[in-house]
């Protein structure tokens, strides 16, 4: 039976993600792992190949090399960072995750057991994730091209749960300001599943969110415990976020 663009579009995905992860990766691997033939991966293989994605070699495929640039570390250092949330959650842990793409990006990486996500970011649909992980989206609004869910629908949704932790992503962190966005309508939903966590409320922010100062302000600097970073971050803008007793953690 024909398989539909939905789960042919998440399998090429997963496939994709596999080989920036590791590099290179194998058709027998691929056949175990996602549990379809051989004759699928080696077409998916080449349908990516033919997108310039990916490059074909005898029994497997392999990352095209090319000159790394700017944004490709900056996607790195956003991978590490939702590497790193990921081994926060613990076994039974009730997630909010905001519309952040390195949020949202964390859900790949969980291996807790009987974790269930509740986010108002449309593309957790298309995110792979282990199947002890349970997602629920928040309804609401789509906005394009974000693929958020805002409005009341969503916030009703929002404060009608609780989580054991949150974990938000930002516009910008400031230790003058706080967690702020440049998107309106976020705020309020951000607010709710920041106060709604009765365990800790992690904020994600790579090295160019910090001290950067946006718009409107999701929670203001005294209610933050805890921030993710890189390595890149502002040593400076750091330190003044430890004084006001906010623990900063720099993933390697």
């Amino acid at each position: 039976m024909k398989q539909s663009k939905q789960i042919v579009d998440k399998r090429r995905q997963e496939i994709l993600h596999q080989v920036i992860e590791k590099g290179s990766i194998r058709v027998e691997d691929m056949v175990r792992n996602l549990n379809v033939s051989s004759l699928t991966i080696r077409r998916d293989f080449q349908y990516l190949e033919d997108q310039g994605l990916i490059e074909r070699f005898h029994g497997g495929a392999k990352i095209i090399e090319k000159k790394t640039t700017k944004e490709d570390e900056l996607l790195k250092e956003r991978n590490r960072i939702a590497k790193y949330a990921a081994t926060l959650v613990n076994d039974g842990d009730i997630l909010f995750i905001n519309t952040s793409r390195t949020a949202l990006s964390m859900i790949r990486y969980i291996t807790a057991k009987a974790v269930t996500v509740i986010t108002n970011n449309g593309n957790a649909i298309n995110e792979p994730h282990s199947p002890e992980v349970t997602v629920i989206l928040t309804g609401g609004e789509l906005r394009y091209v974000k693929g958020t869910m805002v409005g009341e629908f969503a916030l009703d949704s929002v404060n009608k749960s609780w989580a054991t932790k949150t974990f938000l992503g930002c516009s910008g962190l400031s230790s003058k300001v706080g967690m702020t966005t440049d998107i309106l309508n976020e705020v309020k939903i951000n607010e709710a599943m920041f106060n709604r966590s009765h365990v800790k409320s992690y904020i994600l922010a790579d090295h160019t969110k910090i001290g950067k100062i946006c718009s409107f302000v999701s929670c203001p600097i005294s209610m933050i415990t805890d921030v993710i970073t890189d390595q890149k971050a502002d040593e400076k803008e750091i330190n003044q976020l430890t004084k006001q007793n906010i623990q900063v953690i720099k993933v390697p």
